[in-house]
């Protein structure tokens, strides 16, 4: 499984670019078979390799609950705030999502949760530029039923990471039945359709999130679509029956190898039967 393209993230320098430009093209030739987890990375290494692959996705659960006892240690109630997760890396745009939430006039707060123990320095310039904005709240790394508690807990999710493939955060945010605002990158619109709202620039997501905070009544049928989109598409049962049918492919071509191989074998230990 190749996963994203991450050559393409900012934060390698060029030695760590090659690098994963030649792991890209030893897995186009090592592998008995390719798996890609997007339409959009399927079809970049068909284009650049000449390599074909298998499509697998990722899949989600289908759940939305109140949790207001947990969200309340971040002094935010159940659907009193907007819901950023990411590696705060500067790909995944973390300032532009806080540069357009200071835009907007609203009580609501907004969640960072996230890290990344190698961005000291990305991370002091992101809070830096939060500071004066006491509504912008830093969470960490969340894991478990606290992860679990903020995506179902949400108003909604925005999701702004421009490289990569199907992103396991968004699929969540969509199985948890968030309003989901995304990034219009083509593997992002991949993945949400028509069932997310998307946006261009800081200043786009901005008006975007004051529309939908000012107007609530659109909330409910997006968190309607997500849900619906990740139970036709991304559920973890056509997950398992894809693999189950990649692997069944496998063993049914090695199978058949080793049949040619047996039969050629035995043509060569028997000895030549033929006329005078």
């Amino acid at each position: 499984n190749v996963d994203g393209l991450e050559h393409k993230r900012r934060k390698w320098n060029f030695l760590g670019r090659w690098y994963y430009l030649a792991a890209e093209r030893l897995a186009t030739r090592l592998p008995n078979e390719i798996v890609t987890d997007a339409r959009v990375i399927q079809d970049y290494y068909l284009t650049r390799y000449g390599a074909a692959s298998t499509m697998i996705a990722y899949g989600a659960e289908i759940e939305r609950r109140a949790d207001a006892a947990y969200v309340r240690q971040w002094n935010v109630e159940p659907e009193g705030y907007v819901l950023y997760v990411s590696r705060l890396e500067p790909e995944n745009n973390a300032r532009l999502v806080i540069e357009a939430f200071k835009r907007v006039r609203t009580r609501h707060k907004l969640l960072i949760v996230g890290d990344a123990p190698y961005a000291h320095e990305y991370i002091k310039e992101l809070r830096e530029r939060a500071r004066e904005d006491k509504r912008i709240i830093f969470t960490g790394f969340v894991f478990g039923e606290g992860y679990r508690a903020l995506q179902q807990n949400a108003l909604c999710y925005v999701h702004a990471t421009e490289v990569g493939g199907t992103h396991p955060a968004l699929l969540e945010a969509m199985g948890y039945g968030n309003c989901v605002l995304t990034l219009n990158a083509p593997e992002n619109i991949e993945v949400t359709g028509d069932a997310a709202i998307h946006y261009g620039d800081e200043v786009d997501l901005a008006n975007k999130l004051q529309q939908i905070l000012e107007d609530e009544s659109s909330i409910a049928c997006f968190r309607q679509r997500a849900q619906e989109r990740v139970r036709e598409r991304y559920s973890w049962e056509q997950v398992v029956d894809n693999y189950e049918t990649l692997f069944a492919k496998l063993a049914n071509k090695r199978i058949a190898e080793n049949e040619v191989d047996f039969a050629f074998e035995r043509n060569e230990r028997e000895p030549f039967k033929g006329g005078d």
